[in-house]
């Protein structure tokens, strides 16, 4: 159509079209809303199931078991990760070696 046509036409017309072009957009417009609606949940759906492996949403770590007992207090125990435990640099500042706090395997 061209400028022309739509001076010739009525109002009535013009709103008939008005209609059908807006009715025609909405249908479009939801087409497309489902399709991006679709592709977000498959988004979603990968990254909830990695978080649904882990409930912190970190990787799962292996336990580690403590190598290290405090002779004094056998409950405290360290794995050897992390910073040394006050009593394990106490000790160690009084002269005794790591090995002599290390915890023997059982065969």
């Amino acid at each position: 159509m061209n400028r022309n046509d739509f001076k010739s036409m009525s109002t009535d017309e013009l709103w008939a079209l008005h209609q059908e072009v807006a009715a025609r957009l909405a249908i479009s417009l939801l087409a497309e809303k489902r399709l991006l609606e679709d592709r977000l949940k498959q988004l979603k759906g990968g990254i909830e199931a990695e978080r649904a492996k882990s409930p912190t949403g970190r990787r799962p770590y292996p336990t580690v078991v403590p190598k290290f007992r405090n002779p004094d207090r056998p409950s405290e125990t360290w794995a050897g990760r992390g910073k040394t435990p006050r009593w394990l640099a106490a000790k160690l500042k009084s002269g005794k070696r790591i090995d002599d706090f290390r915890i023997r395997e059982v065969a």
